[in-house]
């Protein structure tokens, strides 16, 4: 009898979640100052009380949840901020193999110019991690810190964002087909200049509804792991053609299969109006 291709099922849940942080970076990437598209419009089009749940699959197995949500605005260093927040979650057939609770927290300056503070927990199978990501942007440095450790401080360019914080950013911007987009990102570790591709327009049906939206494709050429490792990876988002730029299904191609995270529920996204 032929024997079956080795299968890590440890292996496939942590790239699922790798692929749902990285989306989160991938998906952000801001329009350069050089390209000819409409400013922002300083009346933002997401508020404090917005809630965005996403369902992530691999091929068609269920692995969890992950939410997107803005809490009320605080202070941070006597700086009026918004709190933006994601979580992830495993579900419980997952939790047998490999348990996930993710938390991220950033907050930026409510004029949305950069990043005040970045804030990761993550708790993946037997990994736990608590970092801290402090700004000081009168030297134009980021510090990642660690319970255990502190690194030394990294040079980043001017108006840099977390990877959280910019997915936000790029909601302020009118998307046009064929527009090549880029924004510096920082997780503390690195500072990178992000690029991506507005590929089309098109009507995208989902369980939650059918959307008007726009195919983004960003540049995988800064993302290890799975992705580095994979011919032709490739990550596609689609987001809402609206005013509100709501990202509404993500897909990618890496070497153990096809990811694929959905939007099942939004609320918040105008005061006192929910869908």
């Amino acid at each position: 009898m032929k024997k079956a291709p080795s299968f890590d099922i440890h292996s496939v849940i942590l790239n699922a979640w790798l692929f749902l942080a990285f989306v989160i970076v991938a998906t952000v990437i801001i329009f350069s100052p050089n390209e000819n598209i409409s400013a922002f419009d300083k009346n933002f089009p997401f508020y404090p009380g917005e809630k965005l749940t996403f369902q992530l699959k691999w091929t068609i197995i269920p692995a969890g949840e992950a939410t997107l949500e803005i809490l009320p605005k605080e202070a941070i260093n006597g700086v009026q901020s918004y709190h933006f927040v994601m979580t992830a979650k495993s579900n419980s057939f997952i939790d047998h193999f490999y348990k996930v609770r993710d938390r991220i927290d950033a907050y930026t300056d409510i004029e949305m110019t950069h990043t005040l503070l970045y804030k990761k927990k993550q708790h993946e199978g037997k990994t736990k991690r608590d970092v801290v990501v402090y700004f000081d942007w009168k030297k134009n440095k980021a510090q990642y810190t660690t319970l255990n450790s502190t690194r030394d401080p990294i040079d980043i360019f001017s108006g840099s964002f977390d990877p959280l914080s910019a997915f936000y950013y790029v909601r302020l911007f009118n998307l046009k087909e064929n527009v090549k987009i880029e924004r510096p990102v920082t997780d503390g570790k690195k500072c990178v200049i992000g690029q991506a591709s507005v590929i089309k327009r098109e009507t995208l049906k989902l369980s939650s509804g059918t959307y008007d939206t726009y195919l983004i494709e960003p540049d995988l050429k800064h993302v290890g792991g799975v992705f580095e490792k994979s011919k032709n990876a490739k990550i596609q988002v689609w987001v809402t053609a609206d005013t509100r730029r709501i990202p509404v299904k993500i897909r990618s191609k890496v070497v153990v299969g096809s990811f694929v995270g959905e939007l099942v529920s939004a609320t918040g996204l105008e005061p006192g109006k929910d869908k």
